[in-house]
């Protein structure tokens, strides 16, 4: 991950994409989200979905492991010929969650995610914070997901003596924030 100051409004990443299966819609329905029109397809034909269909929250989980997963990667990359990585996270939280349509068996869906705004932070100057548009476009061009997330990412702070951080120097002295940047 790059650090905040390196990071600019408008970036927009594609993460991956995934095809639901009628399995997986079901398993996850059974663990997590026990409707009719998640876990049978007759019911679901009843329902005013008219087809079995993934959970909203099995397509959120989808898209939140390849937003991870495309940040692995990045890190990754960066690590290989010996750049620092920033530190990243936690999330604050999320904002704006839509599902505007169902997500069916067999549709594959295409994640993305889109820097909507940085900001400083006052009572925390070794981070700023990212906000990302994460959205999930069906094969049709259909938007079937969007959430607006929030995330910490850490910064390039001088030191008072003028000298430039070093990646992880200017780690958070609050144990509960420490083990978040080991998240």
């Amino acid at each position: 991950m790059t650090y905040f100051e390196d990071v600019r409004v408008g970036t927009r990443t594609e993460v991956g994409s995934h095809t639901f299966t009628a399995d997986e819609i079901k398993a996850f329905a059974r663990e997590f989200d026990p409707q009719p029109f998640h876990l049978d397809e007759e019911a679901a034909a009843r329902s005013h979905f008219g087809a079995l269909c993934a959970s909203g929250w099995h397509t959120a989980a989808v898209c939140l492991r390849h937003v991870v997963l495309a940040r692995q990667r990045q890190q990754a990359e960066l690590r290989q010929p010996g750049e620092p990585v920033a530190r990243t996270g936690p999330s604050p939280g999320l904002r704006d969650l839509k599902w505007p349509r169902p997500v069916y068996v067999g549709d594959t869906i295409a994640f993305a995610q889109e820097i909507v705004e940085l900001r400083t932070v006052a009572s925390r100057p070794e981070v700023g914070l990212r906000v990302a548009r994460h959205t999930g476009t069906n094969q049709r061009g259909e938007l079937v997901y969007s959430v607006l997330s929030s995330t910490f990412i850490e910064r390039r702070i001088r030191h008072p003596d003028g000298a430039q951080a070093q990646s992880g120097a200017a780690a958070p002295k609050d144990r509960r924030r420490t083990e978040a940047w080991d998240a």
